[in-house]
């Protein structure tokens, strides 16, 4: 008894230094993102650029048409230039796992004693600090043409869409890992980006839709709950029931695609 008691005990210890292993293996492929992006100052240009041109854009062309004036479609449009931008950063983190798989990157982790989803939960790991910088730089354009939210809720608006990007980064994984190439992991990210982005509340009242395009947008489409939870906090200080809806629904398409883009990238592997 004692022996087996001993062995159990032994396997526990192996187990737990497993998966403690692992988890480092997990953070250094992700400190290798992080690196290689930093060392690539265009592959940063979606989060730094791209949401002061979308936030001038869409403020002064479409505020005075939708709201009436620039200031009154501030509230509006900056959760939707959020939702837009860290969506669309969700795609960039897909197709650099493709091109790792491209260049024959994986194979050479493969040969290394590392966990086999290591390479995969890295980079996506990594693009937490990219959805950081993009909310950032959003908040800090619409600071600078007039919006004045609460500091507080513009942090809390940050992280929850961060964690909300980074369940929608499994899906944009999996899919970018099922196509045959880095470009066509390109396209079916927009393939994807443009429905869920314009197809939402994020730019547009609902209500002003088509009755079928309004069904999608706000039954199926998941990020019309998420910006509607945004605009709530940002607004009025509160979380309503589209907050937790939003974190539901991003729960389960990470419960969905977690195992689904693991399997699939030790099968491609």
């Amino acid at each position: 008894m004692t022996e087996i008691s001993i062995s159990a005990a032994e396997f526990g210890s192996k187990e737990c230094s497993g998966i403690i292993t692992a988890i480092s293996q997990t953070f250094t492929f992700a400190h290798r993102a992080m690196i290689k992006a930093f060392r690539n100052p265009e592959s940063l240009a979606d989060v730094a650029v791209m949401p002061i041109m979308f936030t001038l854009l869409f403020a002064y062309l479409f505020g005075g048409a939708i709201s009436g004036s620039t200031d009154a479609y501030l509230p509006v449009v900056i959760p939707g230039i959020l939702i837009m931008t860290l969506v669309t950063s969700c795609g960039t983190s897909g197709i650099q796992i493709r091109e790792d798989m491209d260049k024959s990157i994986t194979s050479r982790f493969k040969s290394m004693p590392v966990a086999r989803f290591a390479p995969v939960a890295g980079i996506l790991i990594a693009d937490l600090v990219r959805f950081a910088i993009a909310g950032a730089v959003v908040f800090v354009a619409g600071y600078a043409i007039g919006y004045r939210p609460e500091w507080s809720m513009i942090l809390a608006c940050i992280l929850f869409m961060m964690f909300f990007a980074w369940c929608l980064s499994w899906l944009f994984a999996f899919v970018s890992i099922s196509v045959k190439s880095s470009a066509m992991a390109t396209s079916a990210a927009m393939m994807i980006l443009f429905p869920l982005t314009f197809l939402s509340n994020a730019f547009v009242p609902a209500e002003t839709m088509p009755s079928v395009l309004q069904f999608f947008v706000n039954s199926i489409n998941p990020l019309t709950k998420a910006v509607s939870s945004v605009r709530e906090m940002l607004t009025y200080g509160t979380i309503d029931t589209d907050f937790w809806l939003s974190l539901l629904g991003a729960a389960a398409i990470l419960a969905v695609f977690i195992p689904l883009t693991l399997r699939r990238y030790m099968r491609k592997t």
